[in-house]
């Protein structure tokens, strides 16, 4: 029998939607827009971050700048490598196992959890589709759509519970259009093109692998890198010495338990530690064993034995 004078039983909420895996953006994170044609736009357009275009050059440039907080890049190395990312991207997004496949044509009016989601042919947007992300930051959306992406006149995608924009990706076989006065939320890597019409707002970067994107009086912000790992804090205090503690750990693909020992016993009363699933029945090798002889702080990293792990195979 274990002799054990404090133990912490740790419980992970998961979602069994959520991929495990993460779209890398690399270098076009830091780009509003990468395109490879052309890139037009017609009034008073803000693109927040870089613009690209590869391999044509700045003459197939238009209507910028003004409008741009960062740099254009056009024709050069630094272009040339954000399409290229851009590029790992979609087939990283591409080559993920789908969770659910889209039925019908129309997203709006849903309400969807973390997961890939495929159609084999175009999707529309109408109305509100909206993207829960519950209550994990790392929730990672992708739809994988065959052809085109077409949101309706006034339409959003809208997150709700934590879910974030950097982690919503529309891999679109073949160009999108986002309709006038559409609230857009995620990034989008086309294939060929993308078009917005006007009054259009993108958190998220827009992409076009193989042809031009065109804008009008729209607001184009692209977003940082996610940040996938949590951080739980068992304090020492106010009873380091008792016999059990449970935490609940909201991350759903790995965790950082760290355990604050300034204030515990300086007798032998509090030795050990054992970190181990809630489910301990259906996962008994989720577990650690700490000999805290030496009282020293402990961190560990734990990976959610209820999320399978996913290899890239790009």
């Amino acid at each position: 029998m274990l002799s054990t004078r404090f133990a912490i039983f740790v419980a992970i909420q998961t979602l069994s939607e959520l991929v495990c895996a993460q779209i890398d953006l690399g270098t076009a994170r830091a780009f509003g827009v990468v395109a490879s044609t052309a890139i037009t736009n017609t009034g008073a357009t803000i693109v927040t971050g870089n613009l690209g275009l590869f391999p044509n050059t700045q003459s197939f440039i238009t209507g910028f700048p003004p409008g741009i907080s960062g740099t254009i890049y056009a024709g050069n190395d630094v272009a040339d490598q954000a399409l290229q990312d851009a590029a790992t991207a979609y087939n990283a997004a591409s080559s993920l196992a789908s969770t659910s496949q889209i039925v019908g044509a129309d997203l709006g009016g849903q309400t969807l959890v973390a997961g890939t989601y495929t159609a084999t042919s175009s999707v529309l947007i109408t109305g509100t589709l909206t993207l829960d992300g519950q209550n994990h930051p790392e929730a990672l959306f992708v739809f994988q759509i065959g052809s085109t992406l077409t949101t309706a006149s006034s339409s959003s995608v809208v997150l709700l519970n934590g879910a974030q924009a950097c982690n919503v990706y529309f891999q679109v076989g073949s160009s999108a259009t986002l309709g006038s006065s559409t609230n857009f939320e995620g990034n989008i890597l086309a294939l060929i093109s993308i078009s917005l019409l006007e009054d259009v707002d993108v958190n998220g970067g827009l992409y076009a692998l193989n042809g031009a994107v065109t804008l009008i009086n729209d607001r184009i912000i692209p977003q940082s890198e996610c940040v996938a790992v949590s951080t739980t804090t068992l304090p020492a205090s106010p009873s380091p010495a008792t016999s059990e503690s449970t935490m609940d750990i909201s991350s759903a693909i790995q965790t950082t338990v760290v355990i604050d020992t300034s204030s515990v016993p300086t007798d032998d009363t509090w030795n050990d530690v054992h970190i181990r699933h809630a489910d301990y029945a259906r996962h008994p090798n989720f577990i650690s064993h700490i000999d805290y002889t030496a009282r020293s702080d402990f961190t560990g990293r734990f990976n959610n034995p209820d999320q399978p792990r996913c290899s890239k195979n790009f």
